[in-house]
């Protein structure tokens, strides 16, 4: 099933399942998060009169009030090196707010003083079950499903100090989407994730040379914090970012930035 927070003819916030072209609300449900089990989605009342063309949608982040959004960096071999850093055994974790988020097909706005700034195409995990310490051989158990994540990164706040987060959690500078694809829909680990950037391929590489595979960044997250339904998990980012080039590849408006997995979607947004 792939479905979406979305916003319904009338404007009323709704979830709604993708069947062909077309987005069938789902009754009593406003928005994915931590109410939205399998279960719940499984259960809940189509709406078939209240259909609307997909292509008309006006949609809100997958997830748009997520209690936790994580983001996993230098998690592909390929951008460790082309960063200059050292491998390490334990995954680099950084957080991101509700508010950094916004949605597929919006415009990106970054007016607000960076001059640095980059893409970075993520796969993005959505928990679908409650779990602390949960051990590798039971996360996929908790994972309801995937979508699409631009890891928009300001890289001269990024660079202010050893952390990472001013320059990461901007407000409306993380776009994900456009679908909830749930995971018995997709075998992630045979995709594909490319970005391109006006056309141009910046970024392409496979799921599968992740570092640390998803099983293992549930176990070492739910270590030290709770996953809750409809926490975000943002897998890290191939090499081929634009700070990394000769010379640097860095947004600008009017640029447009897809983010593609191969088996869950295509994320395209401006940047204004």
């Amino acid at each position: 099933m792939r479905y979406a927070s979305t916003y319904d003819k009338s404007g009323t916030p709704v979830v709604a399942e993708l069947q062909g072209d077309r987005l069938v609300p789902l009754a009593g449900l406003s928005e994915l998060g931590e109410a939205s089990t399998a279960e719940v989605l499984a259960a809940a009342g189509r709406r078939p009169a209240d259909a609307f063309p997909a292509a008309d949608a006006r949609l809100r982040p997958v997830v748009p009030n997520p209690a936790k959004v994580i983001c996993v960096g230098l998690n592909y071999k390929a951008h460790i090196e082309e960063t200059g850093r050292s491998d390490s055994d334990y995954p680099v974790f950084f957080p991101k707010f509700a508010s950094s988020l916004t949605a597929a097909n919006t415009a990106i706005d970054i007016s607000g003083g960076s001059a640095e700034v980059d893409y970075e195409g993520e796969l993005t995990v959505v928990i679908g079950k409650p779990g602390r310490r949960i051990s590798e051989a039971d996360a996929m158990d908790h994972v309801l499903g995937y979508t699409v994540g631009n890891d928009v990164t300001m890289r001269d706040y990024q660079y202010k100090t050893h952390q990472w987060m001013q320059g990461k959690a901007w407000d409306g500078c993380t776009p994900v989407g456009p679908y909830l694809v749930t995971a018995d829909e997709v075998d992630i680990t045979a995709q594909r994730i490319s970005t391109t950037l006006n056309g141009q391929k910046v970024q392409d590489s496979t799921i599968d040379l992740l570092i640390f595979p998803i099983p293992r960044l549930i176990a070492t997250i739910s270590e030290f914090t709770a996953l809750r339904t409809g926490d975000l998990i943002l897998t890290g980012t191939p090499s081929g970012v634009g700070h990394r080039r000769t010379p640097p590849l860095h947004l600008k408006p009017g640029d447009v930035v897809t983010v593609e997995v191969t088996g869950v979607g295509a994320l395209r947004n401006t940047i204004a």
